[in-house]
This record gives structure tokens, C-alpha cells and sequence, in this order.
């Protein structure tokens, strides 16, 4: 695993998850974000380390290795501070206190299978991206 990379766990079999993976995919320019499902091994080994419970979070989390980990609408946050277009909206957003910002996240985390489905197993990347994934 790359230490200077950022680690993205996300729900491998949501849509909303995956998609939001391609839009980050996207847009990361510099290279910053490296990729894991939270039901694949390493995704698991991942969130046991840092003692996270999954049964209450289980849409995206970010890993900055060797400085911390974010949660809920933090994560959208400190990935959009990576993102060219988006720098300013985080920091614009970040101003809002995270308990009113994660209302609104766990209302979308609530329903997002409902809204956008889900697949019945977790995305395979394209070999063109396999190496932004862990495995």
C-alpha cells in the first residue's frame, strides 16, 4: 500500500457509493486517492484497525495514512479539497457544523439504496483502473 495515498472505502454494492467513486475517480487529477471496497478483505482490515464500526457507518469513509480518519459528510468534504472545482465549495461547507452537515448525510445514507439501487456484488474496476484499487 502507498503511505502518501489517501484510501477511499465505500460501499461496493450501492450505486450512489459507486458512483460517486467514478465522479472522484474523475476529477483526481493528481493522483491522490487510492480505492478499496468496505466488504472486500483489505476494506475490512482497513476499518478494524481504526476500530470502526460498520453496522453504524457503512457508506464512504476516507483514510489519510498515518494522520487520521474521516466519517460521514466530512469525507465528501476532505475528497472536494482534492478535487479542482471543488476546493472552494468545501471549504465554503466545512463552516457548517458537522452534527446539521451529517443530518442531511445520514438521511441520503438512509435511503440510498432505495433512491439508487444496488448491485449484487461489488464493482469490478475496468484494468485501466485496477491499480487505483486495493486489493
Amino acid at each position: 500500500m502507498e503511505n502518501n495515498k489517501k484510501i477511499i472505502l465505500f460501499d461496493g454494492v450501492c450505486n450512489l457509493c459507486n458512483g460517486f467513486i467514478q465522479f472522484v475517480i474523475r476529477r483526481d487529477k493528481n493522483d491522490v486517492f487510492r480505492y478499496a471496497a468496505l466488504q472486500s478483505e483489505i476494506g475490512q482490515q482497513l476499518v478494524s484497525e481504526r476500530n470502526i464500526d460498520t453496522e453504524k457507518l457503512d457508506s464512504v469513509i476516507l483514510i489519510d495514512p498515518g494522520t487520521a480518519y474521516y466519517l460521514k459528510s466530512d469525507v465528501a468534504l476532505q475528497i472536494g479539497r482534492h478535487l479542482k472545482g471543488y476546493r472552494t465549495l468545501s471549504k465554503i461547507l466545512i463552516l457548517i457544523p458537522s452534527t446539521l452537515r451529517n443530518i442531511v448525510y445520514d438521511f441520503i445514507a438512509k435511503c440510498r439504496y432505495t433512491w439508487f439501487g444496488k448491485k449484487e456484488q461489488c464493482m469490478i474496476p475496468t484494468p485501466e483502473l485496477k491499480a487505483k484499487f486495493l486489493d
